[in-house]
């Protein structure tokens, strides 16, 4: 594995902002800074995108199918309704993890249910930011394996 794509989705980027409560003090921008770090200690270079539209993040996915090996990618709101995230993600090679900061399935009803997580090799939550790490490295096990 050589290139990863670090996707964040919808108001991600008021991370450190919105809800520390629920998502961490963190900003994105340090989230980013960490899986940077993380991956380049392991020889894997890390693109960070994030978009609050989601035709910017399906071209994205789409772009992902022959520019990188992976996918990390917390989809936000998007998970529990965006079909077309969910066809993106399925009409590409590229493997997706979907990550969540807080555990989705402990939250309000509505946000319990995935529609992207079948399309996607792992599903991790409610590790906060150490989850995206995690992402990380279960993109590197499924690569080992293939």
């Amino acid at each position: 594995m050589k290139t990863v794509l670090l996707l964040n989705g919808p108001n991600l980027n008021m991370l450190g902002v919105r809800e520390p409560a629920v998502y961490g003090c963190d900003t994105l921008a340090a989230i980013e800074a960490e899986v940077v770090a993380y991956a380049a200690e392991r020889g894997v270079e890390v693109a960070c995108y994030q978009s609050n539209h989601e035709g910017a993040l399906i071209d994205k996915l789409h772009e992902a199918h022959t520019a990188f090996d992976g996918v990390i990618y917390n989809p936000g709101a998007h998970t529990h309704y965006s079909y077309a995230l969910r066809d993106a993600i399925g009409s590409i090679d590229t493997p997706v993890v979907e990550v969540h900061l807080s555990d989705i399935e402990a939250r309000e009803e509505f946000r319990r249910i995935s529609v992207i997580a079948p399309v996607c090799i792992a599903q991790i939550k409610g590790k906060g930011k150490a989850g995206y790490k995690e992402a990380f490295d279960v993109l590197l096990e499924y690569d080992a394996k293939r």
